[in-house]
């Protein structure tokens, strides 16, 4: 069994996980922030919406759907000539950040959206017959209303940017996808490929329980 693992650097690895955190939770935030904001101009401009525009409501869907539609690590290439400008490079977690977030956020859009549908529309009513401002209406009803559906759609769209970081990975972007593919795979050596996705899988499930636990807490049915 020591013989199995003797390919494994504990420093390595140590800091292939920290850089998978650091992109996982840097671009979760990222997300987070515009995918709220897809969410809502999907939700308030559609129809009977507080902002009802058919024409900016189809063009922000076309736009969210299109990038949805990307598989991700063509996205990264895509990408390249916009990462390099904002980031000054190609390579590391950083630069994987762009595309983490662009890739992300439509979903998350999506599911933003979702969860402000099944807010009580008789809520709504009443804030506006009390004369409450579209703002009050966004901070004090329709995102608290639905906080917990948003918590556990961030903790589904916090599990596939982990599995993007992996396959940001690949191209050089670090973290345990680059640790595998790179100084595992490439190099036959088996014994880094099956602990780097141990810990992957570890992190999704810490992901999973902290996003599930703050739901539950949410959650007031």
């Amino acid at each position: 069994m020591g013989d199995f693992f003797s390919n494994l650097d504990t420093q390595d690895l140590i800091e292939a996980t920290y850089e998978t955190f650091y992109m996982t939770i840097v671009s979760l935030a990222g997300t987070l922030i515009l995918g709220i904001m897809l969410g809502l101009l999907l939700y308030m401009t559609d129809k009977d919406g507080i902002w009802q525009n058919k024409y900016l409501n189809l063009i922000t869907a076309a736009v969210v759907n299109v990038f949805r539609a990307i598989p991700f690590i063509i996205l990264i290439l895509l990408l390249f000539p916009f990462t390099n400008l904002l980031v000054g490079t190609l390579r590391g977690p950083t630069a994987a950040l762009p595309a983490l977030i662009i890739a992300s956020a439509p979903f998350y859009g999506r599911l933003v959206e979702i969860a402000l549908k099944e807010v009580d529309k008789g809520v709504i009513e009443a804030a506006k017959s009390m004369g409450a401002k579209t703002r009050t209406i966004i901070f004090k009803v329709l995102l608290p209303e639905s906080m917990p559906a948003l918590v556990s759609g961030l903790t589904v769209t916090a599990i596939a940017l982990i599995g993007y970081t992996a396959m940001a990975g690949a191209i050089g972007a670090g973290g345990l996808g680059n640790y595998a593919y790179y100084f595992g795979f490439q190099r036959r050596d088996w014994d880094i490929v099956l602990v780097s996705t141990v810990l992957i899988v570890i992190i999704v499930f810490l992901f999973q329980f902290i996003g599930d636990y703050i739901t539950k807490k949410l959650d007031k049915r």
